[in-house]
């Protein structure tokens, strides 16, 4: 699959001449967070992080995201962090879009460039920086690690999806594929990041419902979204949050595909009592 784009972020303030209405929406079965909205009014900064700035996109609040929390970020030449991590327990997927980065790990040192994926275990050090001359976007998607006994940590991983056969959904002469960064059947993770892609005409052809709570960056094109009850139209830039269960389809009409990065948590038992989810 060749000449991949990847959104990036512009920033920005409108102009005073702009109309006020737009596309976001903030329900209690979904949100769409629209590119447009992504300005510099609303970044946030982060201890330890040096010349970054923040786009917050999902965090865990009541009647919101529960897994999880998902970050935008644009780190400026020779910014980054020695410390980006604060929890001992969060595990974390990075997700490049723009520019190039250098991602320490204890097995090494790696240089990340738009569509590089990296999965860092909990507990794991790690370090990142902006070694070149112009800012970098990565896409920074954070979670409680569930542990499970008798089952170990996953490793860290380091790939770019450019080594990756996309997986075509059965039955759909590949118009609908997945880009999978680490194995479903692998009861080790409890997250799965992975690429879907629609080529123009291609279909999630009927209400998907299910238990996994989805956040879903659309990288490139556009697409009508059904989310509950409602169609929504969707580009690239554009951010969409799913609550588990609420159903979704998709209908990519073109001209160009329709991909976008997913989360959805895995291969846990489901919590039954109030407190920390048991394993």
């Amino acid at each position: 699959m060749s000449s991949r784009t990847y959104h990036v972020p512009q920033g920005g303030h409108p102009p005073q001449t702009d109309l006020l209405s737009g596309r976001a929406v903030f329900t209690n079965a979904y949100a769409v967070i629209p590119s447009g909205v992504q300005r510099d009014i609303v970044v946030s900064y982060l201890p330890h992080w040096d010349s970054t700035r923040v786009w917050v996109l999902a965090r865990p609040l009541s009647g919101f995201a529960e897994t999880f929390s998902h970050y935008l970020m644009e780190i400026a030449p020779a910014g980054g962090s020695d410390m980006p991590e604060p929890d001992k327990d969060a595990e974390g997927a990075l997700f490049v879009v723009g520019g190039k980065l250098s991602l320490k790990l204890a097995d090494g040192e790696f240089e990340l460039r738009p569509g590089s994926f990296a999965y860092v275990p909990p507990g794991c050090a790690w370090s990142i920086r902006n070694r070149g001359l112009d800012p970098a976007q990565v896409h920074w998607i954070r979670k409680l690690y569930q542990r499970v006994p008798g089952v170990a940590v996953p490793e860290a991983i380091v790939i770019n999806e450019d080594s990756i056969e996309p997986i075509a959904m059965p039955g759909t002469e590949g118009r609908w594929a997945t880009t999978r960064f680490v194995d479903p059947a692998d009861m080790r993770h409890d997250m799965h990041i992975t690429i879907v892609t629609f080529e123009p005409g291609g279909t999630i052809p009927f209400a998907e419902t299910h238990v996994m709570e989805h956040g879903l960056y659309v990288l490139e094109g556009k697409a009508v979204y059904r989310l509950n009850q409602d169609w929504v139209e969707v580009e690239a830039g554009d951010y969409m949050w799913l609550r588990a269960f609420c159903p979704q389809a998709c209908y990519a009409g073109g001209p160009g595909r329709f991909r976008y990065l997913l989360y959805k948590d895995v291969n846990r038992h489901m919590n039954l009592r109030q407190g920390p989810p048991l394993v």
